[in-house]
């Protein structure tokens, strides 16, 4: 079968057509979910003119796309249905990238058919002592939460609050460049609800830790992004209580299962793995990292 004429990404309506391509192909097989793109995309306000993407359609609806982000890091889903459709993604983004031969794809290791494409185009698995591991837990069982003295949990009540809403984000992940300005697009953003916002006031009325869950209603899956604490007050059970309040609401809004994703090898993400372990989140899987092999002459048809 023909691989469809590529096209470029034209504003937040494809963004939803991206989302509908993730949530239709999503399994525990799968490298992204919905808030992936919600929120990676919306949390650096401004930063569009960095990113290129384009879009295979089939029949109506996107059947594959490719982001190229910075130049040279590659992310894209393809429908399995339509593994063809990863040989033309690369080709474009061997025609995109600023330099294809500085490159990385990242994919899961369970997307057999992405992995073959890879394979074909020449790219190979690059050491990563940095990778993602893909944790995932029921909610069915989930402890009572249980909040440290002084502090409260509770939902993020609307906009007007998205600053100080970005000031925890900023404390917890510093350096970062979300902003009130541009966690008001996060706000924005579907599949956003406040109701799954979730955060840990502190005694002087400051925000001390978030978890922010964005749900698949279509799939009845979670997922957990970002999670962060304030150095200030860490140490003190806080994103353990935020994190399994922010799981009571997403069962409450009728999910049943969550997802997370910690880094492993980066000092700064090194409490995140233990954390989701202590809540009853189990690894399903890990991100991999692919680049051009040095020699690979690498080509294709960009139909």
């Amino acid at each position: 079968m023909d691989a469809p004429i590529p096209r470029p990404y034209s504003g937040p309506a494809d963004l939803r057509r991206m989302q509908d391509l993730v949530s239709r192909v999503w399994s525990h097989a799968a490298h992204w979910h919905i808030g992936d793109l919600a929120w990676q995309r919306s949390q650096h306000a401004g930063r569009e003119a960095e990113w290129r993407t384009a879009l295979w359609e089939d029949g109506g609806a996107v059947a594959a796309w490719a982001w190229m982000f910075g130049g040279e890091e590659l992310f894209l889903v393809v429908d399995p249905a339509r593994p063809e459709l990863a040989d033309a993604a690369l080709a474009w983004s061997a025609r995109t990238a600023d330099d294809p031969a500085r490159m990385t794809v990242t994919v899961l290791d369970r997307e057999a058919h992405l992995i073959a494409a890879l394979d074909r185009a020449g790219l190979v698995r690059a050491p990563d002592p940095v990778h993602a591991v893909y944790m995932r837990r029921g909610l069915a069982d989930l402890p009572e939460v249980e909040v440290p003295e002084g502090f409260r949990v509770r939902a993020v009540r609307g906009v007007h609050e998205a600053a100080a809403r970005a000031q925890v984000h900023q404390a917890a992940w510093r350096p970062s460049r979300v902003t009130a300005d541009s966690f008001r697009e996060v706000m924005a953003a579907w599949p956003y609800r406040a109701d799954l916002d979730l955060v840990a006031e502190a005694p002087d009325g400051s925000f001390a830790a978030s978890c922010l869950i964005w749900f698949d209603e279509r799939t009845g899956v979670g997922e957990l992004e970002p999670v962060g604490t304030d150095p200030r007050w860490r140490r003190r059970g806080l994103a353990r209580a935020v994190c399994l309040a922010a799981l009571h609401a997403l069962r409450g809004a009728g999910g049943t299962e969550a997802v997370v994703y910690p880094v492993v090898g980066i000092e700064r993400a090194a409490a995140a793995a233990p954390l989701y372990t202590s809540l009853g989140f189990t690894p399903y899987a890990r991100s991999l990292t692919y680049t051009p092999r040095p020699d690979s002459g690498r080509g294709g048809d960009d139909r």
